[in-house]
């Protein structure tokens, strides 16, 4: 992977929280189009990397605790295999403006890492198979790449088959 990307002015707590943890990790940007209706599959086009290989960051409610779940934008959550998986009954999307003020990030530019309120996650175990993979760095139209070993360790992951194809 490339040389650890240095922080500079106006990152994002997603990536502040990178340069802290002192882990390799590459920043990609791309002009984020407003109209497109998949933020996922819009940056997975963008960088020019696989949809399997991009990640999204959906909040969800179980049994009234948020919680992330980390999943390739191929694919969708399944609900029930989150909650499974934190040892809860029954998940629901998480209303959006709840899960913006919990996390400090806007719809289509939730990150993972840098929340205001560290909430906990699931990452899709076929984060596993790739040598990195990329999520939100915290606003549309910036990702983070970065080892998902790296990304479970940094958020306190449970790793799981969260993900439906």
């Amino acid at each position: 992977m490339a040389k650890k990307q240095k922080q500079q002015s106006g990152g994002t707590p997603a990536t502040v929280a990178l340069t802290a943890a002192g882990v390799d990790f590459t920043v990609h940007a791309y002009a984020h189009d407003p109209s497109h209706p998949s933020y996922g599959e819009e940056a997975a086009q963008a960088m020019g990397v696989s949809p399997d290989r991009v990640f999204k960051t959906l909040v969800a409610d179980v049994d009234g605790s948020l919680v992330v779940g980390v999943v390739p934008v191929a694919g969708s959550l399944d609900l029930k295999a989150l909650a499974a998986a934190v040892g809860g009954k029954r998940a629901t999307m998480a209303d959006p403006a709840l899960a913006e003020r919990t996390t400090g990030y806007v719809r289509g530019g939730i990150s993972p890492l840098g929340q205001r309120k560290k909430l906990r996650t699931v990452l899709d175990d076929s984060a596993g198979s790739h040598p990195t993979i990329c999520v939100s760095a915290g606003r549309r139209g910036l990702e983070v790449e970065l080892a998902p070993q790296d990304l479970a360790d940094l958020t306190d992951a449970v790793l799981a088959p969260i993900g439906r194809g």
